[in-house]
């Protein structure tokens, strides 16, 4: 296939540079945690730096911002005003479940960037966001933590600026203008959930999402 000839015949050191961001964000996704988290999340901000054809210099930049904020955010030990819930866990129904609904909708949207007639250097690109955008989604089904959600919002707005920079470019070759909307509401919804786990760990000792129903019961 030639969408798989794009990646498959880059040098072995691209094709680590560029996987790398994915990879960085694949170790929060598969170590819980919040030191995980932190180190993860400043992988990406630092990796992104190798990548800068996915991006003009400008919002690439603000994408190493933001993350860099993230990861320092979710790295915050919590303050909790009473003793800490004991959690239920449900990691292996909703793990599985994540797992194979994020590999599904990689396989499709791949499939179908495929069938495009696109560059190659296009469709890296294109997939590059896919591949983020179905990371970003795992995360927010495997890890229920309200803070460290900024992450995987944070992946989902990081493959929607990415997929937009295709679209503009396809649309509009060599347009100079810059769309910061995508990264300004990003930042937006993750401060957002980084606010609301904060105040949910200091009413209720959790920001784990499901003790709310562990209280209940």
């Amino acid at each position: 296939m030639r969408f798989l000839d794009t990646w498959t015949q880059l040098p072995p050191l691209d094709l680590a540079r560029l996987l790398l961001p994915a990879l960085c964000f694949g170790l929060v996704i598969g170590i819980p945690g919040r030191t995980a988290a932190r180190v993860g999340s400043a992988g990406v901000a630092l990796s992104l730096l190798l990548v800068p054809e996915m991006l003009p210099a400008p919002l690439l930049l603000g994408w190493v911002g933001l993350w860099g904020l993230v990861a320092w955010q979710v790295g915050i030990a919590p303050r909790c005003a009473g003793a800490p819930i004991v959690r239920r866990h449900g990691l292996v129904e909703s793990g599985t479940i994540g797992l194979v609904l994020g590999l599904a909708l990689l396989a499709l949207l791949v499939a179908g960037i495929a069938r495009q007639d696109m560059p190659a250097a296009e469709g890296r690109r294109a997939s590059y966001g896919l591949l983020f955008l179905c990371l970003g989604l795992l995360h927010l089904m495997l890890r229920r933590h309200i803070v460290r959600s900024a992450i995987a919002w944070t992946a989902l707005g990081l493959g929607s600026q990415v997929m937009e920079r295709v679209a503009r470019d396809a649309l509009l070759p060599g347009a100079a203008s810059l769309s910061w909307g995508v990264l300004i509401a990003t930042a937006i919804a993750a401060a957002l959930a980084i606010r609301l786990g904060r105040v949910r760990e200091r009413v209720v000792a959790s920001a784990w999402v499901g003790d709310a129903h562990d209280l209940h019961d």
